[in-house]
């Protein structure tokens, strides 16, 4: 029998019901659409988190206080070490990999403007930080050396402190806020960032000279951490190495000659957050095999249903001269079609959803040629498979009995 003929054939026995055949392609078209949204946020996830490490800036590295053993005990995580201005030098000199350095302190603390109120993390940097994190100044400027000499209260808003104290089109530049009861200076407004790999807003927060914050803040000597960057991405491992050289002969130099410190780069930070993302992207996977799965029980169950059905007619078809091979090429072909019509549906509705969460929550989604053709693909795959055995049912029919079958 020709290809087309048994198209014909088994479209036409397809249409008799018509809404049935609506409710069989149903799973299949549930799950090509998990299958799509699946592959677009897996797809979407990566390329926001590598956006929003390269918002970190390029080649960073993060040193911070680490855990110490005294007298045999591992002491809690930063309760013996301290990093201080000191070891941010030693590095800066020390180490001919490193391009940039700023000793960084962060203190929780509260805003005010004129009754407007707004908590906020204060970063307390030298002038070296923006260079760092590759992040410029919108209005106004950056700290002058008058700012970083001993603890003038100048500040930098981020954008989302900048539009809650004082609205959205307004210029902070030269007002003054309030900072945990101490009036502080606007100078400049930091262009955005948006969030980091952990989901947090890089703009909510507030910039200040490393010395004001440690002092009229802090309270403490030491730094919260040390930031880092070097010339480029090869020179990264070195640079590690070069680093903790020298602040291991700094610390011998002060009786301490066990590594108190960790350094953090930003493969490290991009592996976890890819980890997170990979989790998630595998458990929806599994959400959209369990659907294609459920589709496919469902196109086997109506085609056994069908053939149960149709005996007397698989009989007839037999009788008049049909080959088993031809019963068992319109029922795949029945199954096959089924399948395409949901496969096609779900492409449809795989790329609605998508637009509607981007549209809806920002959700940055990609959905991929390649992410479509696997959707397809697999509603395809999933047809055939599950229409094989009520197909190969019908071609093993005896013709007589077929046609005695009431």
């Amino acid at each position: 029998m020709r290809l087309l003929d048994t198209l014909e054939i088994a479209s036409v026995s397809l249409k008799r019901n018509v809404f049935r055949s609506f409710l069989t392609t149903l799973g299949i078209i549930i799950g090509v659409a998990s299958v799509i949204a699946t592959l677009a946020v897996g797809q979407g996830s990566s390329d926001l988190i590598n956006e929003q490490i390269g918002s970190l800036g390029s080649n960073v590295l993060l040193v911070v206080p680490g855990s110490l053993k005294q007298g045999g005990v591992r002491v809690e995580a930063g309760a013996a070490a301290k990093l201080d201005e000191e070891d941010a030098t030693e590095i800066k000199e020390e180490c001919a990999l490193v391009k940039f350095v700023s000793p960084l302190v962060r203190v929780g603390a509260r805003l005010n403007n004129a009754g407007e109120n707004w908590t906020t993390t204060v970063y307390g940097v030298n002038p070296e930080y923006l260079e760092i994190r590759e992040w410029a100044v919108e209005n106004g400027a950056d700290f002058t050396p008058a700012d970083l000499q001993g603890t003038k209260k100048t500040c930098l808003l981020g954008k989302t402190v900048a539009e809650n104290l004082f609205g959205v089109e307004a210029n902070p530049v030269g007002m003054e806020i309030r900072v945990a009861n101490l009036a502080f200076t606007v100078v400049g407004v930091l262009e955005r960032k948006g969030q980091n790999p952990m989901g947090q807003d890089q703009d909510d927060v507030i910039l200040m000279p490393y010395a004001t914050a440690q002092r009229k803040l802090s309270g403490t000597p030491y730094a919260t951490a040390i930031l880092v960057s070097t010339f480029d991405m090869e020179s990264v491992e070195d640079a590690v190495a070069q680093i903790k050289d020298a602040l291991l002969s700094a610390k011998g130099r002060q009786g301490r000659l066990e590594m108190d410190f960790s350094i953090r780069t930003q493969e490290e930070i991009s592996e976890a957050a890819h980890t997170a993302a990979n989790v998630l992207s595998l458990l929806l996977a599994a959400v959209a095999m369990i659907s294609l799965l459920v589709g496919g029980i469902g196109i086997m169950n109506i085609m056994m249903v069908s053939v149960k059905e149709r005996t007397r007619e698989i009989g007839l078809r037999m009788a008049i001269g049909a080959k088993p091979n031809d019963v068992l090429a319109q029922f795949l072909m029945e199954a096959l079609i089924l399948s395409l019509l949901g496969g096609l549906l779900g492409l449809g509705l795989g790329c609605a959803l998508p637009i509607a969460l981007y549209f809806w929550k920002g959700w940055p989604l990609v959905v991929s040629p390649a992410s479509l053709l696997t959707g397809l693909g697999s509603s395809i795959a999933t047809g055939l498979f599950f229409g094989w055995f009520p197909a190969r049912l019908a071609s093993k029919m005896n013709p007589i009995d077929a046609l005695k079958y009431e």
